[in-house]
């Protein structure tokens, strides 16, 4: 296992925070993703068909990211209540230029279902008002429709930091159950 302080993660200040070119404006910080998964593979220790993803808001986005852009990377992925169309998530009444949204879907996950081929659990609870549930419904019927492999769970009544203990439990044990589906791992 690998985990990432992406460029646009917190804890290194200000400067690394505020990247320019990340998320809804580029992306950028989505090049480390790819070369962690690149250094996994490079890895005599590594099966090269067991490199997976998974996050949750952010990271979630960057997960189906990841799914999408680099299926010959990343074998299979758990995105957790991810962003998948950031034009359509609370852009409401903002005052988005047509540049400035065109980008925002161009570095966006629903950009890449065309090149998306490896298996995914979508986890996701359907009162979310951080990202919202539709980004995951909308995510979802793009992909049935190019015959890709998902799962869902879906959580009713819970918000984006679910509030219920049993429910990040019933998450968390999904994720490694599907995880030891497509990986044939052993379960610690």
């Amino acid at each position: 296992m690998l985990g990432l302080n992406i460029r646009a993660g917190v804890g290194c200040g200000q400067a690394f925070l505020a990247r320019l070119g990340r998320a809804g404006i580029g992306a950028a910080e989505y090049q480390d993703v790819v070369a962690a998964g690149k250094f996994l593979a490079a890895r005599n220790d590594v099966d090269v068909k067991r490199i997976g993803l998974w996050g949750g808001s952010y990271g979630g986005y960057l997960t189906a990211l990841g799914l999408g852009r680099n299926s010959d990377l990343f074998a299979a992925g758990v995105d957790l209540h991810g962003v998948h169309d950031w034009p359509t998530d609370n852009w409401d009444g903002k005052n988005i230029s047509a540049d400035l949204t065109k980008l925002a879907h161009d570095s966006s996950p629903v950009t890449a279902v065309d090149t998306w081929r490896s298996p995914v659990l979508f986890i996701h609870g359907d009162d979310d008002r951080n990202v919202f549930f539709t980004q995951t419904v909308d995510l979802i019927a793009r992909l049935r429709a190019k015959n890709i492999e998902i799962e869902q769970l879906v959580f009713p009544d819970e918000v984006h930091d679910f509030l219920l203990h049993l429910s990040w439990l019933a998450a968390y044990h999904a994720a490694t159950a599907f995880f030891y589906r497509h990986f044939h791992a052993p379960v610690q």
